[in-house]
């Protein structure tokens, strides 16, 4: 049987836990870009409602800028373009499950 005094079996559960608060290696998450400027897209249509939809998050909200990546010159046209489409009816301004 081994012989410890207290101080030892202290200092030995420090050293344990101490190998335990090393960062937790994490995975590179992509880098965010703009959909449309890779895509050569110029012109944001309102009529297409699935392409806007994908800007939109379940209860039917825009989704900001960081979280979609678009540059601020494509987000105010896609904002521009759902608003457009909520008026014709395209795509509806409060909803439960949208996608």
């Amino acid at each position: 049987m081994l012989n410890l005094n207290p101080q030892k079996l202290k200092v030995m559960a420090v050293k344990q836990e101490i190998k335990y608060l090393t960062a937790v290696k994490q995975e590179k998450r992509q880098k965010k870009y703009c959909r449309f400027k890779k895509l050569g897209i110029k012109y944001v249509d309102y009529k297409d409602a699935e392409f806007l939809k994908k800007f939109l998050n379940d209860q039917g909200k825009m989704l900001p800028r960081r979280i979609s990546g678009n540059s601020l010159k494509f987000q105010r046209k896609v904002a521009e373009a759902i608003k457009k489409a909520r008026q014709m009816a395209l795509l509806p301004y409060v909803t439960d499950l949208l996608k």
